[in-house]
């Protein structure tokens, strides 16, 4: 028996196809629109660090290590060469000034100051000759002079007689004119005479000041060669410490050589090396410091050495103010040299994110999805606690500071 077939709604079925390619639609749009698409990485919390971007007074310093020395060194060099004789004290003794610390002795010194006393002596019995023969030169042309002034004095009353005598006639021309001409002749001689006097006794001056200042100048000289005999024991310029000294008995020292040290023991100062790449922000008078039996002190540049050896240059640093009463020489202190004032800044602490990212990003963590994500950031000036941020970061946003080693170039981590 046949049965009857009833037709399927067609329409149904295209509604279905309909309906079913919106749902898909939608789930593409929603797949493509809202899905995120970014690499992620699942991070325990504990292994990482977490800080909190804050707004605070911000000072850029750096920390140099110091080492304390004395306030005053004063060096002990051989102004004289020679060889080592006798020490009369040891590396670390306490001195005074004055006391003798170690002597030499040079042969050519002593033969050079033996020469020098020969000199003088030869120099003074010159000086004495002439003296003596000026002398009588000076008798002797005063006795000539004396009977120059005789003969003229007789001659002149000849001469007057003569004259008379020829006026009456009673002596001829001739006697007369040879009377005469012996006169002048005499008066010629006196004259020549009292200036042969007065040039001999102006050279035989000039003769002795010269022999004088020639024996001045030898009498100088023996006696700074004496002088340097004498520097030959070197003493103590100062009262203190006589921290080391170098040369032992025999050994040979040069002119100039330094062979030890005295440290005056009145204060400290410390002597600390600063890497060159702040040579042109060091200046005279910047301020620094350092944490000592729970105390800290403050410290002042007071010089700056210009020279640069294995990329660093010293500064000496003095105390302001109060001294540490236990601060002993050659310890070790280690400071924070402030390299400008403070002022309000964003900041956030120092951590190993920046080898990573060169201080150009960062990952900021949302607390609300306990998922971290990259941000841009610029830092400014740091110290060794602090990055300054001058932009990509508001106060109270937290960050990832440590080490980003591990995350490759993820772009979003999971916090669990």
């Amino acid at each position: 028996m046949d049965r009857i077939i009833e037709k399927k709604n067609k329409n149904l079925k295209k509604y279905g196809i309909i309906a079913g390619s919106v749902v898909a639609g939608i789930l593409l749009v929603y797949y493509i629109f809202f899905h995120d698409f970014q690499s992620k990485l699942i991070v325990h919390k504990d292994r990482i660090t977490i800080a909190t971007v804050t707004e605070d007074d911000f000072i850029e310093y750096i920390p140099p290590i110091g080492t304390v020395i004395p306030i005053k060194t004063i060096y002990l060099d051989a102004i004289q060469g020679g060889q080592v004789e006798k020490k009369f004290l040891k590396a670390g003794a306490m001195v005074n000034e004055g006391d003798p610390i170690i002597s030499l002795t040079n042969i050519d010194l002593l033969l050079n100051i033996m020469l020098r006393e020969a000199e003088v002596f030869q120099q003074s019995n010159n000086l004495r000759n002439t003296r003596l023969q000026m002398e009588q030169n000076q008798l002797n042309l005063q006795m000539q002079l004396t009977e120059v002034k005789f003969n003229l004095k007789t001659q002149e009353r000849k001469f007057n007689r003569y004259k008379e005598l020829y006026a009456k006639k009673l002596v001829s021309e001739e006697e007369w004119l040879e009377v005469a001409e012996h006169y002048d002749y005499l008066n010629e001689v006196e004259k020549l005479t009292i200036l042969q006097n007065e040039k001999d006794s102006t050279f035989r001056e000039i003769q002795v000041i010269q022999l004088e200042n020639s024996l001045d100048r030898m009498e100088n000289n023996l006696k700074i060669a004496r002088e340097n005999l004498d520097k030959l024991t070197i003493k103590a310029p100062v009262t203190g410490q006589l921290t080391s000294l170098n040369p032992e008995i025999g050994e040979s020292i040069s002119r100039g050589e330094r062979i030890g040290q005295v440290d005056v023991l009145d204060g400290f100062k410390i002597r600390a090396g600063v890497d060159e790449h702040y040579i042109a922000r060091i200046n005279l008078g910047q301020k620094g410091s350092f944490d000592f039996n729970g105390q800290t002190y403050n410290l002042e540049i007071i010089k700056i050495f210009p020279e640069v050896i294995q990329g660093k240059f010293n500064i000496d640093m003095a105390f302001v103010g109060e001294t540490p009463a236990k601060i002993r020489r050659g310890q070790t202190i280690h400071m924070k040299l402030e390299l400008g004032d403070a002022e309000k800044a964003v900041v956030i602490p120092t951590g190993g994110f920046f080898q990573k990212t060169g201080g150009q990003w960062i990952f900021i963590v949302d607390e609300a999805t306990n998922t971290a994500t990259k941000r841009k950031i610029k830092i400014g000036r740091q110290n060794p606690k602090y990055y300054r941020i001058t932009e990509g970061l508001q106060p109270g946003e937290k960050v990832i500071i440590s080490s980003y080693d591990n995350f490759g170039d993820i772009e979003k981590l999971v916090l669990k």
